[in-house]
């Protein structure tokens, strides 16, 4: 996990935040709403692991967060995107260690990891954000 990366509002560049209640099939609907920002913003190379990594964030809230109540939003920077999924439980998210390959669950936030330039946790009132950050300079791409 990293650090975050401050932002003031005159490096925004454009935002969309929205509250929603989510469900299993909610994260088709918030990759349309990313992608559609992604094109108007010029940075569709960022769109796969930018929709891969806000899947498993929303997905995270499907399984965990009771209610499945969430806000997300999703700001261009300079740098490129940043995503974040904030909600009410205040229990932060946990990656699977490296010697668990087969438990249940964790091995998402793995694949945030993999896709994302930078993520982390903010524990706020009355809960947390969950955030990534892809660079446009740099794609965000697992190579082979």
């Amino acid at each position: 996990m990293n650090h975050a990366t401050d932002a003031s509002p005159a490096d925004i560049g454009g935002s969309y935040r929205m509250g929603f209640t989510v469900g299993e099939h909610s994260a088709r609907h918030m990759r349309r709403i990313l992608r559609s920002f992604l094109d108007r913003w010029e940075l569709t190379g960022l769109a796969d692991d930018a929709e891969l990594a806000l899947t498993e964030l929303v997905a995270n809230v499907v399984r965990h967060v009771p209610g499945r109540r969430c806000t997300v939003l999703i700001l261009r920077r300079p740098e490129g995107l940043r995503v974040e999924v904030a909600d009410a439980d205040p229990r932060p998210p946990h990656p699977v260690p490296g010697g668990e390959a087969l438990a249940e669950g964790g091995r998402g936030l793995l694949l945030v990891e993999a896709v994302t330039d930078r993520w982390g946790t903010l524990l706020r009132e009355p809960g947390k954000t969950v955030w990534f950050e892809c660079d446009a300079k740099h794609p965000c791409r697992v190579q082979p």
